[in-house]
Order: C-alpha cells, then structure tokens, then sequence
C-alpha cells in the first residue's frame, strides 16, 4: 500500500494532523494499535474531555526549551479549536479558569475528528500494530498488522507511558532513538502524590478528606485549587498540578486556607470565643477529621483564652506553609501525562518535522512539551497535530 503521510497513533495530535494533511490533499493513514481511537479522549473530564482552555500561553507548559510550543499555539489557538466544535454543533460550557468542556458526552470530539478525516478522504485503522519501520529512498516502509505501508511522510504521534490499561507504551521514544533522536527522561505527572512511614501513619485515616482550595507551592511555583487526601497519600487539582513540578526531595508546602488570615483569625475567634478548643475553631474553617488531626499531632489543643497572642499568628503562619514529605507518586498508572520525551532540539518548532531525518514527524505527549491540568495538553495536542499536518 502506498500513501503520502503514516500516522503512528489515532489520538487527538494523530487525528488533527490526518485532518489538516487530508485537507491539502494528502493520501493520509493513521493507524493505532489500540481496538478503538482516541481513548483518553474518550475517558477526558470525566467522559465530557476538557478539550481546550481559553487562556492557554506558553507559560502553561513544561518543557526543557520553554520557547519550542509557541509557534504551534499561536497558529493555532483555542479560539480556532472551538470554531470546529461548533461547526460541529456540540454543545460546551466553561467550567473554571478557562477550561471548556462538552455539555454531553467526549464521544462527540471522537465523532467530530473522525467526521472530518472522512470528509478529507483520510483512512484510519484501529487494531492495527506496527512492528517495523525503516527509512528507504523514497521515504518510508512500515510493516503493520494488515501489511507493509510505503509512505512519502512519517509522523509519530503515539503517545506517552501514562495510563498502560489504556495501551500507552514507549513506543514513541523507541522510534525515535532508532533514528537518532535524543530522548529526555520521562516521569509520571498530573499524577497523585504518595507519602511513606511516619508520613502515610499521620494522614492515612483522612482518606476522603477534602479541602474545596488548597495551595501546594515548591519554591515560586504555586497552584490553587482542590486537595483530597487518599489512603496512600495526596491528590486533587492541586496536588496533580504540583506533582508536575515535584521531584523527590522537593520542599513542598500547603496553604491550607488560602484565602484567610487564619492568624489573624484565630486571635478574633479567641476575643469572641475564649472557652472555645482550638480544635472547635478550626474544625469551622477546615474539615473536622482533619482540624483534629492537625491539633492532636502537631498543634495541641487548648481553649483559646490559654494561648497568647503570638502563638495564635504562628499557628495560622505554619498552616499557610505546612510542610509534606512525599516519596513519590502514583506513576504511570494514573498519571495523566508523561514528562519528557522526544528532545525539542531535534525538531522544528515550526512544523514538528525532524532536523536529522527529513519526512519524520513527532507530535504531542510522545514531544518534551507537558501542559498543566485543565485543557492545555489537548491544546498542545491540536496544535502541533495541525503544524505537523501543513508540512507533511
């Protein structure tokens, strides 16, 4: 069989380059080897898939070169992602800090790219493995579970290790070794935080606790939002933020209460209340497993009339940095993202092609380019899908 453009991985990058290459009038196949296309697409959001977020900058991302994605999302922002969605008819809804979601169900982002790689004539084939790729004159041979495959353009798009049940592998990186490429190391993020020993016995009870805002900061990074606490360690929004941020080591610290003096608070609350228990007080701002928990191992727990001042200021300041040593985290199985992957140095900003072997793309997660939570790993998926997908 013979194409213009191969597509390894029928994910969200995969799909939007067949698209945009079909579009041009390129031959396009994907081919992915799991039994259906764009999985995590499917089980995003909750099964609605947070699809993109409308203040999607550079900033947002990860990456050993903090400049490689802004070619890519300035030719294709969310505003022009949203523009297909609704040409599309489906219904969405912001739902925090610019994160757009589907009214209905992920199933219609699915349908939509699949409704236009048919409208641009693109084939694409499910439960379809590649075992073998080489480079030939005329570009490439690619031997795949329905037989071999010449291609004038490669573009990889399969992925990250996050999630395995899912059928994530390192095929990617494999890929890219074989052609020279420079591989960065990898590592779970957007991924729950564990705790171990002394740490894991102080907390594990609190399972199910959870704080509506939070700050988890390492150094000048910082994010506000849910926490939850879990049998083996930490999770929410904020912590899977973070957790991006975290290496073993880290000194990582939580506001509690982030938008109150508690300090200033707890003094108030001892003029008003002075025969009430400092775990009474707390148990009002903070859930009250955890207000007891704090008082009953590290703070005490007296009636507000026996502490001085000062000492109310100090506990409201160690609560604004309480420290937490995790040893690790939740890995690859429930991680949302692979950090690291294909080195940026070995592409072009602009197109994704490769500067060593020319007709060979790499696009999305199995890129060094990691977006925070909320939108902005779609985001990045979209754009250098389509970047890919107008050079291939």
């Amino acid at each position: 069989m013979k194409v213009d453009v191969l597509i390894i991985g029928a994910g969200a990058a995969g799909l939007m380059c067949a698209i945009t290459a079909g579009q041009r009038g390129r031959r396009v196949l994907v081919v992915d080897h799991a039994n259906k296309v764009g999985k995590k697409i499917l089980m995003s959001g909750g099964g609605r898939c947070n699809f993109t977020n409308l203040g999607t900058t550079p900033a947002n991302y990860l990456s050993a070169n903090p400049h490689f994605a802004k070619s890519a999302l300035a030719r294709y922002t969310p505003r022009d992602f949203i523009a297909l969605v609704e040409k599309h008819r489906i219904a969405w809804h912001e739902k925090e800090l610019g994160q757009l979601f589907c009214d209905d169900s992920s199933k219609q982002i699915v349908r939509m790219l699949l409704d236009e790689c048919a409208a641009a004539g693109v084939t694409v084939e499910a439960n379809c493995a590649v075992q073998r790729v080489r480079k030939t004159a005329e570009g490439f041979s690619v031997l795949t579970a329905r037989g071999e495959v010449h291609a004038e353009s490669l573009v990889v798009a399969s992925g990250g290790l996050s999630i395995p049940s899912m059928g994530a592998s390192g095929f990617g990186y494999e890929l890219a070794r074989q052609f020279g490429h420079a591989v960065l190391p990898t590592r779970a993020g957007l991924v729950p935080l564990t705790l171990s020993g002394k740490h894991q016995e102080h907390y594990a009870d609190l399972a199910g606790v959870a704080l509506p805002m939070a700050e988890a900061r390492i150094g000048k990074q910082g994010f506000r939002a849910g926490l939850l606490f879990t049998h083996r360690g930490l999770s929410g929004p904020a912590i899977l933020q973070i957790s991006s941020y975290w290496q073993p080591g880290d000194d990582l610290r939580l506001d509690l209460l982030p938008d109150l003096d508690l300090g200033a608070y707890l003094v108030g609350q001892r003029a008003a209340r002075p025969l009430a228990e400092l775990k009474t007080v707390l148990g009002e701002v903070l859930p009250k497993r955890l207000a007891q928990r704090l008082c009953e191992q590290w703070l005490g727990n007296r009636p507000m009339r026996q502490y001085r001042e000062p000492e109310l200021t100090q506990i409201g300041a160690q609560l604004a940095a309480w420290p937490i040593t995790a040893s690790g985290t939740e890995g690859y199985r429930t991680a949302e993202v692979t950090l690291g992957g294909v080195d940026t140095d070995g592409l072009s900003s602009s197109t994704m092609q490769s500067k060593l072997v020319p007709g060979l793309y790499f696009v999305g997660e199995v890129v060094d380019v990691t977006g925070w939570l909320g939108g902005y790993n779609f985001q990045w998926a979209w754009a250098s899908g389509r970047a890919a997908g107008e050079s291939a």
